[in-house]
């Protein structure tokens, strides 16, 4: 008589630390290994595209920071370059070098939040303590900025809510030269670690044909070994004006498109980050940063599509508006939640601890997700 085996059903969260957020993981197991994850969304729904409806343009901005709460800048960056695509505004100069700057330094800090709390949730706690202890570093320069240490409102339609301090320049240089020191620390203590790469390597593959076909974007799939971003790929903003590399997966066990691939990618990120930041930072013109804001937003009927590279991926924002001065329509193409749904591919076959790994190295977060 043959035996019969059935699964189990446990769940992770949805107070789990390790989900980052209110997420509750509906994981199918036989024995200790995974034959399916089920991710359970809904616990934190901000009803963005809702409220976008019922604002006026320029006052969705706030509205905006509170999606991927980790990269605000970026979530500002591509709303309002979607509003004055619509209005056909042309920002100054000066504008467009301190956004770049700004996203730049937000994706170096939502890195640190990442690799960090990757490598804590399966026991490395020396790295989180130095990249939180760095990320600090840009926050307060941002605080001395527009005074706000997470949720900005900083990037308005066709300007800045304000323009940078006195101090900026000197302190943006000393950061960049004194993180590059991190990230060599960073590389001993935990990338090339025996015992991270034992919980990394071979560990969640996504092979590049699943990748395109999920719609992965940013880390997620550069680390499946495709060279794709929008910054270059389909660039906007003054991104073609500098010269950075796009790190890819390098397969360290042969295997291309693993957890550690995808950490990997993030850590070289940050480097190239940097350069970008050291090319623009020299050259910031003159200028006023809210010459071009226009005191009524009120574009013409018509439907805009924006995106950007945000840390996570590809955020788009899809604008309509019917010539009122509240859009009509704001649909988010949200990179988290496109990620996530990739989770139960990933996990299949692999073990209970694997799946804290693994979700670790997508790097959600839940406010986008749950928008």
């Amino acid at each position: 008589m043959a035996l019969k085996t059935e699964t189990m059903v446990l769940n992770m969260g949805p107070q789990h630390p390790s989900t980052h957020g209110v997420l509750r993981l509906e994981l199918e197991i036989e024995g200790e290994l995974i034959v399916n994850v089920k991710p359970h969304l809904g616990y934190l729904h901000r009803c963005f595209e809702k409220h976008a409806e019922a604002m006026q343009y320029n006052q969705v901005i706030p509205y905006t920071d509170r999606m991927d709460y980790l990269a605000s800048m970026g979530n500002n960056f591509g709303y309002v370059l979607a509003v004055e695509k619509l209005l056909g505004i042309q920002v100054p100069e000066r504008v467009e070098y301190i956004r770049v700057i700004m996203a730049e330094l937000q994706r170096i800090a939502s890195h640190c939040v990442a690799l960090g709390t990757n490598g804590a949730d399966i026991g490395a706690l020396t790295p989180f303590l130095y990249l939180f202890r760095d990320r600090e570093y840009i926050l307060s320069i941002i605080e001395e900025t527009c005074g706000a240490r997470m949720l900005y409102n900083y990037m308005w339609v066709g300007g800045l809510s304000h323009d940078i301090h006195p101090n900026f320049v000197r302190r943006t240089k000393e950061f960049t030269s004194y993180f590059k020191n991190t990230i060599v620390e960073l590389d001993n203590l935990l990338t090339y670690n025996k015992i991270f790469i034992e919980r990394t390597a071979n560990i969640g593959v996504l092979p590049a044909e699943t990748a395109i076909n999920y719609g992965a974007t940013g880390p997620m799939l550069r680390g499946s070994g495709i060279k794709f971003d929008l910054r270059k790929d389909d660039t906007y903003s003054i991104y073609n004006r500098f010269d950075f590399d796009i790190p890819v997966g390098q397969g360290l066990q042969g295997t291309v498109g693993d957890s550690w691939d995808r950490y990997y990618v993030r850590v070289r990120e940050m480097e190239q980050s940097l350069r970008i930041i050291e090319q623009a930072i020299d050259q910031i013109p003159e200028g006023d940063v809210h010459s071009a804001i226009p005191k009524r937003i009120k574009p013409p009927k018509g439907t805009v599509y924006s995106r950007v590279e945000n840390p996570r991926g590809e955020l788009g924002y899809f604008i309509i508006s019917d010539g009122n001065t509240n859009p009509f329509r704001v649909k988010v193409r949200a990179p988290s939640f496109v990620n996530l749904e990739i989770l139960g591919e990933l996990c299949k076959g692999h073990l209970i601890a694997d799946v804290i790994a693994i979700l670790g190295s997508i790097d959600i977060v839940l406010g986008e997700v749950d928008r």
